[in-house]
């Protein structure tokens, strides 16, 4: 009787060990402040994804174009002051609670996101969306961003 007691328990710790090991790994960011919400890539994303295309328009110019950029880099808007550091790419954002989070790994609602600097001085921390871009949108007296797609690694 006491041999299997001991056995479900140890059962039961392992189960525990095993499941806090798994959310462990797949917590990639977590905010300075430890308020605000989490980025979790889940596994199914991870490593699948090498980079973002973001439409820049020049409202003055009423011209755009493209830039591509690869995750965790930096990238200048041409003949600007901007800069954007590109963090993670979410091909199915969905945000539950306090958690950031890819629902699978196919394209149906591509977040990224980015910090954007003016010089030295950050301007803009957040996501742009593909399908939703005028949510949250970077605002700036001359120039929009816009999440056109996810780059998926070969």
């Amino acid at each position: 009787m006491v041999k299997r007691l001991v056995s479900i328990i140890v059962c039961l710790l392992l189960v525990v060990l095993i499941a806090a090991c798994k959310k462990k790994e797949q917590v990639t960011k977590t905010p300075e402040s430890g308020m605000g919400p989490q980025i979790i890539v889940p596994d199914s994303v991870k490593g699948k994804w090498a980079g973002v295309k973001i439409t820049v328009s020049d409202k003055t110019k009423g011209k755009s174009f493209e830039i591509t950029a690869k995750l965790d880099s930096e990238s200048k808007i041409l003949n600007s002051d901007l800069k954007i550091k590109v963090g993670e790419f979410l091909p199915d954002y969905k945000m539950e609670g306090l958690t950031i989070t890819s629902a699978s790994g196919e394209p149906n609602n591509p977040a990224v996101h980015i910090i954007v600097f003016e010089g030295e001085k950050e301007i803009f921390k957040g996501w742009l969306y593909s399908k939703f871009p005028n949510s949250n949108p970077f605002q700036h007296e001359r120039y929009g961003l816009t999440l056109k797609e996810g780059i998926k690694k070969l």
